[in-house]
């Protein structure tokens, strides 16, 4: 995965909504960290909608081609996946998961109706969400001599720099936190501090 300094997601998990022809077509979004939590979510969605005739999904992990995909669950090929995928592109976001839950209505839509569908119950879903700007956190394991405590201190104050704890000793061991975008400057000022 390549580093960004912020990307657009979704705060939270939304709901939406798209009916055509008496097929139900519940668009859900997610913000989602990994393949393992979209499993889980997939998982989930399979219980709580056990008469759903298809679930189709795409999301988006990273920030190259190969980390977005999309299924089409039975559906005719191109139908229905990608123009989830499409609807997360176009909004340009990123760890973000979409699943349309199908409930068929008994009158085919064709594959322009279901594109259309697919698309509008995934644009339904993240029209719900609250869209964010997030920024990736950098963690750092700090080692120093007592004696450069002060030194540590002060660039701690003077940068965006979160201390999430601290053990001060004759050696002491900080945990710190800090966003993508200040990691250069804020590596920069930590290696003047002599580390042991």
């Amino acid at each position: 995965m390549s580093k960004q300094d912020s990307y657009l997601t979704i705060a939270s998990p939304s709901e939406g909504l798209y009916k055509d022809k008496g097929s139900k077509f519940i668009g859900m979004a997610y913000p989602v960290k990994d393949l393992e939590e979209i499993k889980s979510r997939l998982q989930e969605l399979a219980l709580l909608h056990p008469k759903a005739r298809h679930i189709c999904y795409a999301y988006r992990l990273g920030f190259s081609p190969e980390e977005a995909r999309s299924n089409d669950h039975g559906e005719p090929s191109g139908s229905a996946g990608k123009p989830i995928l499409n609807t997360i592109l176009s909004q340009q976001l990123h760890y973000v998961f979409i699943a349309v839950i199908r409930y068929f209505g008994g009158t085919l839509l064709g594959v322009p109706g279901l594109i259309h569908a697919y698309k509008e119950a995934s644009l339904d879903a993240l029209t719900q969400a609250e869209i964010i700007e997030y920024e990736p956190l950098v963690e750092e394991e700090l080692h120093f001599p007592y004696s450069e405590l002060n030194e540590v201190m002060k660039i701690c104050k003077k940068l965006p720099i979160r201390i999430l704890n601290q053990k001060i000793d004759n050696l002491c061991t900080f945990n710190l936190s800090f966003t993508q975008r200040n990691a250069t400057e804020v590596m920069k000022a930590l290696e003047k501090i002599s580390r042991h």
